[in-house]
């Protein structure tokens, strides 16, 4: 890996002044028609509605787990699955076998290692679709497996779904009872346990625990039963998240399965429907259970438990949601997590206004759509914070009960730069959202994605957090760009919110100069939205600067762009990768945002993205994930990433950095 990386500029002649100034200004120019181009790019591709939307790559355990849904909504008759050889599944087979590696196994990111989850998932899928053990590619998924672990390596939720089909021990998966929801709250715990965890793994352990509950282990086809798969020197114990806690939670699970089995009838029967509530309360005006893909599956997977008739108008409206994550041809097929709308409009309308890339229409259509989406009802966030009035957006086409801070302050980025078609409605829709964004600071002064002080660390040790998300703590990266929608819209270094999110900022700088990118990969997404926020803020302290242009500048590969893999979140440090467009414009607008824009390292990172540009379409390739999802367990590719951010690092070069 560490090869990408440059050394330092060889010695060379000094040129010229004359001959300088006008190297810079043929720079400057060749940056200024990159922008352009891809500007013209981007706005012909904006939906008639008015908005953009790329689709979002994730890996293969996503077309994996649609085989399980399908066996548990159509079980076998008789030992044999029929629905195996359907034409879609046989697509969905198609899928995996695809994205297989040389060593047998599947990663969570493009060149990443096999990873055990993912492997065990693919090799499930296709054993219940049909494939035998001797087949050559599960041949080779089976050593890889065993190299990995086995089946006792995977983590809580890849053998919770396996045990709903008896692939896994019942008794060694986590138990999740639905008597979550009977739990008190009170000032300690406002709305009870289940409002500390983050909104995701909420949004899955509800409809979970009713499957848990009701739904009974459903059979495999005959003649499979994954023991192939068990490696011989691993015990079946739950995982042990703390030293300390982890056994007294092992011993709580002990007694949930006991009041399984013993427990009082009618207290089940309660949290059971008041659980059945909660997630039907939540499939309104949403694009499913939260809008993912993992809670939308579960849902179904719940009204079936639940004896809901096939035509019934909830598991109609619910399947309907979930199938439209995927994109069928008559060849293939793929799956997104959820849809990125909002996300991606707000982005593509904030580059092309901070780049002057000015279209009216344009930007007038994307405004107007924006508006229309705005989330008016109070959703889970309003737990913790009862007397906020609701305002903001949401990340999908749909998803009232959960805005996120996230969109929120990029849409007031966008809406800088845009004029509705109703101004005075802009206006009003703006406050809201000024308001609601203060109100969801956390008491360390940063921003989350979807709640405030969801922060209560102990849940990290329950069994069933190994997926790496159980909270949905305070983050650098949202952080900055709250901090510069703030300030952006006039608030002053002396506000609360500004001083605390600046305070911060400041206190979460990493030792090296970066700065933490918990929703995209990952120091180099930290700090160019750190930097963006405190120089927005105006902060004084000119030592943060230096030290985070430092740190950009020595990552920098050969070739003059810069790339990070995904393995740095594993080893909490940079990891350099090939250079991908994204995140050689994240570094590039760090640069920016440092005041050295005239430096040999943001000359070469701009010649590469200008060198690498399509000509012809106007985007750059990039084949490698730099979003994220989970840290360590499921990472993103945008595919509108290698736009609009290439255009934004280019258009502000060539603005800020002109002779």
């Amino acid at each position: 890996m560490s090869s990408f990386r440059t050394n330092p500029s060889p010695q060379r002649r000094i040129p010229h002044p004359v001959q300088l100034v006008g190297e810079r200004r043929a720079l400057i120019g060749a940056a200024r028609e990159a922008s352009r181009r891809s500007a013209q790019s981007l706005i012909a591709i904006q939906q008639p509605e008015g908005h953009w939307c790329g689709e979002l790559l994730a890996d293969v355990s996503l077309e994996a787990d649609y085989v399980l849904l399908q066996l548990w909504l159509h079980p076998p008759v008789d030992g044999l699955w029929h629905a195996a050889s359907t034409p879609r599944l046989e697509k969905v087979c198609r899928r995996i076998l695809s994205q297989q590696m040389a060593d047998g196994g599947w990663h969570i990111y493009p060149e990443g290692p096999a990873d055990v989850n993912c492997t065990v998932k693919a090799y499930t899928a296709l054993r219940l679709c049909g494939y035998t053990p001797s087949a050559e590619p599960l041949r080779r998924a089976r050593y890889r497996i065993l190299d990995l672990g086995g089946l006792q390596a995977c983590n809580s939720y890849t053998k919770i779904n396996l045990s709903l089909f008896g692939l896994y021990p019942r008794k060694y998966v986590p138990t999740i009872p639905p008597e979550l929801m009977l739990l008190p709250g009170g000032s300690l715990f406002p709305g009870g346990v289940l409002y500390e965890m983050a909104s995701w793994t909420r949004a899955i352990v509800v409809p979970l625990s009713i499957v848990q509950a009701v739904g009974g282990i459903r059979p495999a086809p005959a003649g499979i039963d994954l023991t192939e798969l068990l490696h011989p020197g691993y015990d079946f114990s739950l995982p042990k998240r703390d030293r300390i806690l982890s056994p007294i939670f092992h011993q709580v699970d002990r007694l949930l399965k006991l009041w399984e089995r013993r427990g009082h009838r009618d207290s089940r029967i309660a949290a059971i429907r008041q659980a059945e509530r909660w997630m039907l309360e939540r499939c309104r005006h949403a694009d499913g259970l939260g809008a993912i893909y993992p809670s939308m599956m579960y849902s179904i997977m719940a009204l079936d438990a639940l004896d809901y008739p096939k035509d019934h108008p909830d598991l109609l409206e619910a399947v309907a949601k979930f199938d439209a994550l995927f994109t069928e041809t008559p060849e293939s097929i793929h799956f997104q997590p959820c849809f990125s709308p909002v996300w991606d409009t707000a982005y593509a309308a904030f580059a092309l206004g901070e780049t002057n890339h000015l279209d009216p229409t344009a930007l007038r259509h994307a405004a107007d759509w924006l508006i229309r989406k705005e989330v008016r009802r109070r959703g889970d966030w309003s737990v913790k914070r009862p007397h906020l009035q609701p305002g903001g957006w949401a990340f999908e086409y749909s998803n009232e009960h959960y805005p996120d801070i996230d969109d929120t302050a990029m849409v007031l980025l966008a809406l800088e730069h845009c004029q509705a078609s109703r101004p005075q409605q802009q206006s009003a829709v703006e406050a809201r959202a000024l308001a609601w964004l203060k109100g969801m600071q956390s008491q360390d002064g940063g921003f989350a994605a979807f709640d405030a002080d969801n922060d209560w660390g102990v849940l990290n040790s329950i069994p069933f957090s190994d997926h790496n998300a159980m909270l949905d703590p305070t983050c650098p990266d949202i952080t900055g760009r709250v901090l510069e929608a703030l300030c952006r819209r006039g608030l002053p270094p002396t506000d609360p919110a500004v001083h605390g999110a600046v305070n911060f900022l400041l206190n979460t700088q990493e030792q090296d100069g970066s700065w933490y990118g918990r929703w995209g990969v990952n120091y180099l997404y930290g700090t160019f939205l750190a930097l963006r926020g405190l120089r927005a803020a105006g902060s004084p302290d000119r030592n943060v600067f230096r030290r985070a242009a430092d740190f950009v500048q020595a990552q920098q590969n050969a070739d003059g762009g810069w790339g990070e893999s995904c393995l740095s979140y594993e080893v909490n440090r940079f990891v350099p990768a090939p250079s991908t467009p994204s995140q050689t414009a994240w570094a590039l607008l760090s640069l920016l945002s440092t005041g050295r824009h005239d430096s040999p390292a943001a000359e070469r990172g701009l010649r590469y993205l200008i060198e690498t540009q399509n000509q012809e379409t106007g985007d750059w390739d990039e084949s490698l994930a730099t979003g994220t999802g989970f840290p360590n367990v499921f990472y993103l590719k945008y595919t509108l990433y290698r736009h609009y951010f290439p255009m934004l690092a280019t258009g502000l070069y060539g603005r800020l950095a002109g002779l």
